[in-house]
């Protein structure tokens, strides 16, 4: 997913944006409500982390705009305010939950996990299978006849993308913005490389390439 953190505390902020790519997603991450609506112009996001005491407003006026501006978009917020009446306020301007400071990491991206799937469709599959390879996003793995295969958070974040929809051609671009955040320098042949190891480790041409136009999962059926 591509998440947009919106917290002021440098350290936990910091701490915040690692944690959430090291889970394999693509993070962004700003200090004011400014930096936070220009993203949002600029970027479509799956997910928004955001902190409500803000050097230049209160986050829940980004909330209610949000919220009415991207109905898709997940929304957790993180708050130092340990109010029953904060929370509630909270979520009736529209937070599909909270989490109160200080939090563990760990707690953070599992709560990111459980709201991402509210939002998956009563028809969305949690598991693909495509000949001898099980793609399964809920528990976030990849087997082959079986056996769990090692992948990094880069190459199961490509794994992720592609099993949204197998047959679907995504773009070179569409995997860029699933993979990085805005500061990050995306080499020319980066996409290649991940590529080339995900099918050395599937040994399969599950992932085809489409000349001109991108990558998609084979859901071709096996001969």
């Amino acid at each position: 997913m591509r998440i947009l953190i919106i917290e002021d505390e440098p350290d936990l902020g910091a701490a915040m944006q690692e944690r959430v790519r090291l889970d394999g997603h693509a993070v962004d991450w700003f200090t004011t409500l400014e930096d936070a609506r220009a993203a949002l112009a600029a970027v479509s996001y799956d997910f928004m982390l955001l902190d409500l005491g803000l050097p230049d407003g209160n986050g829940r006026d980004l909330l209610r705009e949000a919220r009415r501006a991207t109905p898709s978009m997940a929304i957790l917020i993180t708050t130092a305010e340990d109010q029953i009446s904060d929370r509630i306020a909270g979520l009736s301007d529209g937070a599909d939950d909270y989490i109160v400071k200080p939090f563990d990491l760990n707690e953070l991206v599992a709560r990111i996990a459980a709201v991402a799937r509210r939002y998956a469709t009563p028809h969305t599959q949690t598991q693909r299978n495509l000949g001898d390879i099980t793609i399964d996003r809920e528990s976030r793995t990849v087997s082959r006849n079986g056996q769990t295969l090692d992948l990094t958070a880069r190459e199961w974040a490509i794994m992720e993308l592609l099993s949204r929809s197998p047959g679907r051609i995504y773009s070179r671009t569409q995997i860029d913005t699933a993979l990085y955040a805005l500061d990050h320098d995306v080499g020319s042949n980066t996409i290649e490389v991940f590529i080339s190891r995900l099918r050395r480790k599937l040994g399969s041409p599950v992932i085809r390439t489409i000349r001109g136009r991108g990558y998609c999962l084979d859901d071709r059926p096996t001969p």
